[in-house]
């Protein structure tokens, strides 16, 4: 089994910047993909950024990259998503996820992953 716990999410104004990040334990020796997945009220889970733990080989939706940066560090266990230049509609819930069985043609396909953390929330502000 894997645990997950996100934090730092936070409100921020239109443009600013905000970290969150990803506590994993457990079997994390099997993870091969790590993601980061939001969800606004009344819509779907997307898949925001996504990191292949051995290679580091890193997959962005088209919405935020160029802004975006997903990063792990090994040692302490943690993944991380650097948010820049945040607008509006960045507002929701944000989740960590990790798998040992994602596919490397869908990385950010929510339903490729089974263990999830409870979520964070980020809301931009105009």
């Amino acid at each position: 089994q894997v645990q997950l716990v996100e934090s730092g999410g936070g409100s921020v104004q239109a443009g600013g910047s905000l970290r969150v990040s990803c506590a994993a334990s457990g079997a994390t020796y099997s993870i091969n993909y790590m993601g980061w997945f939001r969800q606004a009220p009344g819509k779907e889970r997307e898949g925001v950024a996504a990191i292949g733990t051995g290679d580091r080989s890193t997959y962005y939706a088209d919405s935020v990259k160029g802004r975006f940066t997903i990063s792990q560090d090994n040692a302490k266990n943690t993944l991380y998503l650097q948010m820049n230049s945040l607008k509006p509609e960045d507002t929701a819930m944000y989740f960590c996820a990790a798998d040992p069985f994602v596919s490397r043609w869908y990385p950010l396909v929510p339903a490729q992953y089974k263990h999830w953390g409870q979520g964070t929330q980020v809301t931009v502000s105009s």
